[in-house]
């Protein structure tokens, strides 16, 4: 019950914030379990691995949309970007630290800062 009145006072609060802010907040969420999982079994850390990939799939098929309104050379700069966190996803270890500065630089971005 408690989640639910969490979740409710969210999505009343998230209507009072700017769109960038709200995607920060999906970047910083991600950083949250990437954090948490970088010293844990190997099952947590696929499943965070696998959410920032989600993530970042959804943000370079964003950029790929020929109805973006985002320059030409900024689109192109997220997707290289967006080729260097899958790369490094696809690696046996993965440099969680670079995922991380990664997202929080994109998260910075976004929320102006």
């Amino acid at each position: 019950m408690r989640s639910l009145e969490a979740l409710s006072a969210y999505r009343k609060s998230a209507g009072h914030r700017s769109l960038r802010v709200q995607e920060a907040d999906v970047f910083l969420q991600i950083n949250g379990v990437l954090r948490g999982a970088a010293r844990a079994d190997a099952i947590d850390r696929t499943k965070a691995l696998a959410d920032n990939e989600r993530l970042w799939t959804a943000v370079m098929d964003l950029m790929r949309d020929p109805y973006n309104a985002l320059p030409p050379a900024l689109r192109a700069s997220i997707l290289s970007v967006g080729f260097a966190v899958r790369r490094e996803v696809a690696l046996a270890d993965p440099d969680f630290g670079f995922l991380i500065g990664i997202n929080e630089q994109i998260a910075a971005g976004l929320a102006g800062r």
